[in-house]
């Protein structure tokens, strides 16, 4: 029976030995130490133990303390060995104390702690001079409270390391071997005396150092004087506590007693004593029977060992904590035996902590976050987001969410991507709608003018059949806006399809079939006075239709190579923050489909525009060639500017719908503004007839002299006196409103003055004003009305004069280009269905509403004309160069009515 292992000759001859109180793991090696046993646990399961504490309490970074030697370190290396097969348990720092240690050593120890400020716990194997000298260091550094220890056997419950360092062990978990105290024990203990324990060579000693005197026969104490009397009792005269490891030396002698007991039963039976047999028996057969032993201890607990000479590992766990009487004591929290059972709700902090506190490398990942792992610490990590439309796969990975899908807000999942199409109440929608409702208001008005007054001569001049099917074709423009607003379904993509094109080739086709009968008229009128083939109202129809099935021909061909369906477009709408993202219901059309469906149509504008051109110079606006001209001109501009629009919304949605905008309330404004004079310069002609002929001057003069003063600027607003003659009443009459009204009374005298003069005295009047330094803002179409029309009659158009330079629309594009809008999900819808809408408009007011303006407030000018003949019109038109620069002086052109209405013209 020995307390620690001994290389003794006794171990050297192979004779078992059995101890009480060595712990150190390496000796569980059988191959080693085969003839070892003993009956207290090896720190192996101590240190198995502290694994389980940790890991229990949610610690994953650690540090240790070792005393160097064997149960120090040897204790250390079991439990690292532990952690690293547990997992999940890192080591930030390793320490170990010399022997010998000074104050230093146990300072630079905690300085090292303290390197690695989030490893609070500190596992502790060492011996209890080290655990004082490591608790006095933390207190010097002013650490109380910081570190959380987990103390081993060497600490267990004692008193004695902790003494006058309560504070600093405050929190402290400790291990302790299972044990209880021994009953009879300490009444056989206390009554020992000098007299009557003779037989045990150590006590005399032990009675000195117990009672702190001297002994008078060979006593090797002196560093006291007092003497021992002899009569001191323990327990009474001295502190006295049941040491610890008392079952297990009466649990040694014990096992022994069984073993040999059951050796001399097997070898000796029926004989009393020892038998010869025993008396030759080795050390191994003696081992076997050890090994086999099984008893109940002093303690009551069963006494066992394992294959490689170990008892059980069974441990009281301790934390020392204040208690209900305030006082600092070591309080028992749970127990391991092969197992952890702990009691967690019992466990009180440092400092007053209610929760468990932290030890760890890395805090944990918020939801949506994977750890990047440090390479050669596991538990030590960064966190990063999950980013895009990725979601957290586990602690370490994310993964890429499917197309039509989006991670949930805080990314742990994914979730279906809202789907969403153009609703009627979006003002991308409403926009389009409105000004759908009002062109089809009025165009059904000026279709129901038409058909009220459908034999007066101005409706029949307008060529009743081709306008008609063009007002269908603007009809069918504004229909497409509710189509393309609608939600789509199979029958919806469909008559997107049908409609898509058609109401634009409906009007290009009727208005091509126009300007080529006016072209073809003109151009044979040069050479012959016979009519060209295919003018009537009948040829126009089948020629029209035949320009519009060619359209419904491509449709039927788009239908059977591709039958209509519906679509959901994830990746229109795929933007970088996925909460944004939208799944876009729409029909199945392409954006170059589209444009395929709008290029017959363009085809058609095109060519159309090209004969606008060439009739330009036709007399007295034949036919509206001018109004179809001016349309078509402002209709290439819409759809010039609807191109890089459509096709530009996915990089630029903010800044192009800005644009579109601006573009098309300029276009609308200069539409609204270029009406009213156009209306008395096209469709008032008597207005034209009330001066004589001197007045009438060239209007390529006048274009002239406004664009020599237009780019100059003037410093007398007011025409003081030392402006020239022509300077201060040319302005008069081709100034904008603030030189032009201050100057109203007298204008009618000023503006027959000029226009009365010589051509030498303008010419001379020219020069002037071009050496000046004037100043006004002009427009040619007010200063063509100036020379045909007085003044007074001038000046309610004036105040709408408007120039690229108008302060209202240029406030209105500042403020749209540095006022950033949030994003638009449909701009290529809107615009589409915009520019259709302006293109219709642009015809219906420049075709047909001047028309019905004349039709129902100047029915005076509504009249029957006198027929003429082809042949006298043709001849008319053609006897000079410059027909179409000057107007007839017949009222209310006659010309233009006569070929119209006039069937038996064509030779068809």
């Amino acid at each position: 029976i020995v307390p620690f292992f001994s290389p003794t000759p006794i171990y050297l001859f192979k004779i078992p030995q059995i101890s009480y109180a060595s712990t150190a793991p390496e000796l569980s090696d059988d191959r080693r130490y085969d003839f070892f046993s003993r009956v207290v646990p090896p720190d192996s399961f101590q240190a198995q133990a502290m694994v389980d504490i940790i890991r229990a309490l949610g610690w994953t970074y650690v540090s240790t303390i070792a005393s160097e030697g064997s149960y120090g370190e040897k204790g250390v290396e079991a439990f690292t060995q532990l952690s690293k097969e547990a997992g999940g348990i890192c080591i930030a720092q390793s320490l170990k104390i010399p022997h010998n240690p000074k104050l230093e050593d146990y300072d630079k120890a905690i300085q090292q702690l303290l390197e690695t400020q989030h490893s609070r716990a500190v596992i502790i194997f060492a011996s209890e001079e080290d655990i004082r000298g490591v608790l006095n260091a933390t207190k010097r550094a002013n650490q109380v409270g910081h570190f959380l220890w987990i103390g081993s056997d060497s600490w267990g419950a004692k008193s004695s390391p902790i003494h006058q360092l309560e504070d600093v062990a405050v929190g402290a978990v400790t291990i302790l071997p299972k044990r209880s105290s021994i009953e009879g024990f300490d009444e056989y203990f206390t009554g020992l005396t000098l007299e009557n324990n003779r037989r045990n060579v150590w006590f005399a000693e032990f009675w000195e150092e117990n009672f702190d005197c001297r002994l008078l026969s060979a006593s090797k104490r002196e560093d006291t004087s007092r003497k021992c009397t002899g009569k001191e009792r323990i327990g009474s005269d001295s502190k006295y506590e049941q040491e610890g490891k008392v079952q297990f030396v009466i649990d040694a002698v014990y096992a022994m007693a069984h073993a040999l007991h059951s050796m001399h039963k097997d070898s000796c039976p029926d004989h009393p004593g020892v038998c010869p047999q025993m008396e030759s028996a080795e050390g191994k057969t003696l081992l076997k029977y050890i090994r086999n032993t099984s008893f109940n201890g002093s303690a009551g607990t069963s006494v066992v060992f394992n294959k490689n000479g170990d008892a059980p590992g069974r441990y009281d766990l301790f934390q020392f904590q204040m208690t209900n009487s305030s006082t600092l004591e070591y309080k028992m929290i749970g127990q391991w035996v092969e197992n952890l059972q702990l009691r967690l709700e019992e466990l009180q902090w440092p400092d007053g902590e209610q929760e468990v506190p932290i030890s760890v490398c890395s805090l944990p990942c918020k939801t949506g976050e994977r750890k990047k792992r440090v390479k050669g610490m596991p538990c030590c990590w960064h966190c990063e987001l999950c980013d895009g439309y990725q979601y957290q796969y586990d602690e370490t990975s994310c993964r890429l969410c499917a197309y039509n899908m989006r991670p949930n807000p805080n990314r742990t999942a994914c979730q279906p991507i809202p789907i969403v199409k153009l609703e009627w109440h979006s003002p991308w929608a409403i926009i389009p709608v409105f000004l759908a409702m009002l062109g089809i208001i009025a165009t059904i008005f000026v279709m129901a003018t038409f058909i009220r007054y459908n034999d007066t001569p101005i409706v029949r001049a307008s060529g009743r059949e081709l306008s008609y099917v063009l007002l269908t074709g603007i009809f069918l423009c504004y229909i497409i806006t509710f189509l393309m607003i609608a939600k789509p379904d199979v029958a919806v993509c469909a008559f997107r399809r049908i409609f898509l094109g058609l109401g634009m080739c409906i009007s290009y086709a009727a208005l091509l079939t126009k300007t080529n009968r006016i072209y073809r008229i003109f151009e044979q009128g040069k050479q012959t006075v016979t009519a060209p083939r295919f003018i009537s109202p009948t040829s126009q129809i089948a020629i029209t239709s035949s320009l519009i099935c060619v359209q419904l021909l491509g449709v039927l061909v788009w239908f059977a190579v591709d039958p209509p369906n519906t679509i959901v477009d994830y990746d229109e709408q795929k933007t970088i923050n996925p909460m944004l993202a939208r799944g876009v219901l729409k029909c199945d059309i392409t954006d170059l489909q589209i444009i395929c469906s709008l290029g017959y149509s363009i085809l058609l504008m095109v060519t159309c525009t090209i004969y606008a051109i060439k009739t330009r110079d036709v007399p007295e606006d034949f036919n509206e060639a001018k109004p179809i001209g001016f349309t078509m001109y402002t209709t290439c501009i819409v759809w010039l500017a609807f191109i890089p629009i459509f096709f530009g919304t996915a990089q630029s949605a903010e800044k192009v719908s800005h644009f579109f905008l601006s573009l098309s309330l300029s276009q609308a404004f200069s539409l609204s503004v270029s009406l009213p004079p156009l209306t008395n310069f096209l469709f008032i002609p008597s207005a034209l007839t009330t001066m004589d002929k001197n007045r009438h001057r060239k209007a390529e003069e006048v274009l002239m002299l406004s664009n020599q003063i237009l780019k100059s600027q003037r410093s007398d607003r007011d025409g003081g006196a030392g402006s020239s003659r022509c300077h201060y009443l040319r302005y008069h009459a081709l100034g904008s409103t603030c030189t032009i009204m201050p100057y109203s009374g007298k204008g009618d005298e000023r503006v027959e003055e000029v226009e009365e003069k010589e051509e030498g005295e303008l010419e001379e009047g020219r020069e002037k004003c071009t050496g000046k330094n004037t100043d006004a803002s002009v427009g040619w179409t007010c200063g063509v009305h100036v020379l045909s029309t007085p003044l007074r009659q001038l000046l309610p158009y004036i105040h709408l004069q408007f120039t690229p330079q108008h302060p209202g629309v240029m406030a209105f594009v500042g403020a749209f280009l540095l006022t950033p809008l949030p994003l638009q999900l449909y701009i290529q819808t809107t615009t589409l269905t915009i520019s259709m809408n302006l293109s219709a408009s642009v015809a219906l007011g420049m075709l047909y509403m001047p028309k019905v303006y004349i039709i129902i407030f100047h029915p005076e000018m509504n009249v029957q004309k006198r027929k003429r003949s082809f042949k006298a019109v043709v001849t008319a038109a053609t006897m000079s160069s410059r027909l179409s620069q000057k107007p007839n002086e017949r009222p209310n052109g006659e010309a233009k009515t006569e070929l119209c209405e006039n069937p038996a013209a064509d030779p068809m």
